[in-house]
């Protein structure tokens, strides 16, 4: 299995922190925020990554990751012109995924839980991760029937379906690259990764794991302040 970081867009939503460097360089307490999804990854025994960027920032994160030698993986860099959904992801990755299977997670997310033996032990299919949150329309949100399997997945909806979010790590076979060349783009203009997620769950091929630890999508103000603490705690910061 191959692994895509996906840390391109304008991180908007932290300007004026954002002017200067990307959102996925900001620091979460003593290392840079990529450096947490990065780590997901590399528990999951996977020793390619892909790292997905803007145009403008791509000189920062080779700076900083360099070809990976050092952490004893291999690092590929591509450039997202403009941001067009997470599902754009795969299409960009193409080449560099092969013939391989996919683990794709957001540069902005930060997960408390090892995932390690579902990214090891993944087979076929589609593979994804939901958190019970206090403000599931912000989010694709997953829907159970009464054997906690998943039945339906809509993107930010506008009615209650349910309080669990899909994160943002995803784990697919290598069917996954037609799937999104054949997506067609939102009303917001871009490939939706729950469209993805909705082609394995009609095939009955799409399962879904709860997170139980901390899982933030480090986007905002309140939210990096957040991570920055949980990862504080988590290294013993003297001041808290």
């Amino acid at each position: 299995m191959k692994g895509i970081i996906l840390a391109g867009g304008s991180g908007t939503r932290l300007s004026p922190l954002t002017k200067v460097t990307s959102k996925q360089l900001l620091p979460i307490y003593n290392k840079p925020m990529i450096y947490y999804p990065l780590q997901t990854l590399i528990a999951g025994g996977i020793k390619e990554v892909l790292i997905i960027t803007a145009p403008e920032r791509a000189g920062d994160f080779l700076r900083f990751l360099g070809s990976g030698k050092e952490l004893g993986i291999k690092f590929t860099y591509e450039i997202q012109d403009k941001p067009e959904g997470i599902a754009q992801a795969f299409i960009i990755g193409e080449n560099f995924i092969g013939d391989d299977d996919v683990a794709l997670i957001l540069g902005d997310n930060i997960f408390e839980d090892d995932f390690s033996e579902d990214i090891k032990n993944f087979k076929t299919g589609g593979h994804v991760f939901a958190k019970q949150v206090d403000d599931p329309e912000r989010f694709g949100v997953v829907a159970f029937d009464g054997n906690n399997r998943a039945t339906k997945i809509v993107e930010k909806p506008k009615e209650f379906l349910s309080d669990f979010a899909v994160t943002g790590l995803y784990l697919y076979d290598n069917r996954v690259v037609e799937i999104a060349k054949n997506l067609k783009p939102s009303e917001r203009g871009e490939l939706e990764i729950t469209d993805v997620n909705n082609v394995y769950l009609e095939k009955g091929e799409l399962t879904v794991s709860t997170v139980e630890g901390a899982w933030l999508d480090a986007g905002t103000f309140d939210s990096l302040l957040e991570a920055n603490l949980l990862i504080a705690r988590k290294e013993g910061s003297s001041i808290l």
